[in-house]
């Protein structure tokens, strides 16, 4: 399905020269706080590989599901992993505050951190990711979030590098991050 949706966005981006379709542009510059304390820009992260994931820590399935498979990936990698950071990003600011993404996080790799944007943020923040994500309501009056289930790699200049889709063949998931993190 996300790869429907990145076609789809390519094919609506104007054609360049000669009818070249552009580079689909994921990301962008921002400044958000850490569940580390202090907060994180994208100029702060170039130099080092990067992923970043959007989730949120109420998540059933997808977000520890995804998280233990990179802590295992990342393990896998070993010492050629060493600068690779994975950036959680919340799609719920409202609930996940910067302690509770902290303790959250804490059951996963150390070289995982938590952004939190403001819920003025996310909007714009989302945008530039080409990420998905609704409030759901349930029956018990709470919500869940709906949210794009994929992993976005930065090389070490902090251009957009590729995906990880959720549960990807882990042998493929690997593949891809050796490949970012020798570059």
């Amino acid at each position: 399905m996300f790869a429907a949706l990145l076609g789809y966005l390519v094919w609506q981006q104007q054609s360049g020269p000669a009818g070249v379709v552009p580079a689909l542009q994921i990301g962008g510059p921002f400044t958000l706080a850490s569940s580390k304390g202090g907060t994180v820009s994208s100029e702060s992260l170039k130099g080092a590989p990067y992923g970043m994931f959007f989730g949120f820590t109420h998540c059933p399935m997808v977000c520890p599901t995804t998280l233990t498979e990179m802590q295992a990936a990342m393990a896998a990698l070993g010492d050629d992993a060493k600068d690779f950071r994975l950036f959680f990003v919340t799609v719920d600011p409202e609930r996940d505050t910067r302690e509770f993404v902290a303790d959250y996080l804490s059951n996963f790799d150390p070289r995982m951190e938590g952004l939190i944007p403001t819920v003025a943020e996310l909007p714009a923040l989302a945008k530039a990711f080409r990420v998905f994500y609704q409030k759901v309501p349930t029956s018990d009056g709470s919500y869940t979030m709906d949210h794009t289930a994929t992993v976005f790699l930065f090389n070490r200049d902090g251009n957009f590098a590729g995906t990880l889709a959720f549960d990807e063949d882990p042998k493929t998931r690997a593949t891809k991050l050796q490949r970012l993190v020798k570059k």
